[in-house]
């Protein structure tokens, strides 16, 4: 019986491509070594249809942002009746849109901080007056805290909602929770040890995730038991409500009072070397290699589940 292949799909066109071509080199040399027949596809090269001619039994998905995160690609591996690893089309395209999240979170009355949609005729003066000062911008469809800034004043605001709009037609203000940042990982049923990020600078962007030798993981991340237990039953709500499956990973803030506030959520987070999903798997006991079979395991044919679009296997 011929072994199954496995195509590991990364890189893409998306202001993720740098960070997906590594995710993606990560992954596929885990699968090499431990023997799976596997092949990388960028689909920047040849789009779909070269993907479709390797025919592959399962895809690995390694593509972060849009293209690869939001249901697009999920979409056509539906029609091309091929399994992969994650959340499904509607939970991608959910998870991909901050602002429909909070939605939904906030219909099931889970925490999350208040935000308002801008455009460049947006009352700015108001806008701080609701949310507060100091607040956050942020592109509603980007990862990577690509575009994110924390304005400080209203003569800020607008200037940080033309940085957003750079990336993304829709940008959101958010208010500011001042406090410690978690993130959990899911993996199947269950959440990774919660990882506790610090930044020198205060603000965990784009070079303080992928760059910067300063940022300090805190594992174990210094909550009590009990508290580790509520945050983590937190997110796996927080993820089972955009109808998440397979992997991903939820971003937290702790205020001054204790009380946690859901950011987003991850439905193809990063494989780097700097990434936090195998931070917290190592910590549990869980190499690089076996978590990368682990979440392969999770590819399952699509076209099944009322939910998301992904069947039970």
């Amino acid at each position: 019986m011929p072994q199954e292949s496995v195509v590991v799909v990364y890189g893409g066109t998306s202001s993720e491509r740098e960070v997906s071509l590594k995710s993606g080199a990560a992954v596929l040399a885990a699968l090499e070594r431990q023997g799976i027949n596997v092949v990388g596809y960028d689909p920047h090269e040849r789009g779909l249809t070269g993907l479709e001619q390797l025919a592959p039994d399962k895809v690995f998905i390694a593509l972060h942002g849009r293209g690869g995160e939001d249901g697009s690609l999920q979409g056509a591996l539906e029609l091309l009746d091929i399994p992969y690893t994650g959340s499904g089309v509607m939970a991608s395209a959910l998870g991909m849109d901050k602002q429909r999240t909070k939605f939904v979170w906030q219909a099931l009355n889970l925490p999350t901080p208040e935000s308002i949609i801008l455009d460049e005729h947006s009352d700015w003066d108001g806008v701080a007056e609701r949310l507060g000062l100091p607040l956050i911008v942020k592109p509603v469809h980007e990862g990577s805290t690509l575009g994110i800034n924390i304005v400080r004043s209203k003569a800020e605001l607008i200037s940080a909602y033309r940085e957003a709009a750079r990336f993304d037609a829709q940008v959101m203000a958010e208010r500011f929770i001042v406090g410690e940042e978690y993130t959990v990982a899911l993996l199947g049923d269950s959440a990774l040890p919660a990882i506790r990020v610090e930044v020198p600078g205060g603000f965990y962007d784009y070079e303080a995730k992928y760059l910067s030798n300063t940022t300090q993981y805190h594992l174990p991340c210094g909550l009590s038991a009990a508290d580790e237990k509520a945050l983590s039953a937190l997110c796996q709500r927080a993820f089972e409500a955009i109808g998440g499956s397979g992997w991903g990973r939820v971003d937290v803030m702790r205020d001054g009072e204790g009380k946690f506030w859901l950011l987003e959520v991850n439905t193809v987070p990063g494989m780097t070397d700097h990434s936090l999903v195998p931070q917290a798997a190592d910590y549990a006991g869980i190499s690089f290699d076996q978590l990368v079979v682990a979440i392969l395991t999770t590819a399952e044919r699509p076209n099944a589940s009322a939910s998301d679009g992904h069947e039970t296997a």
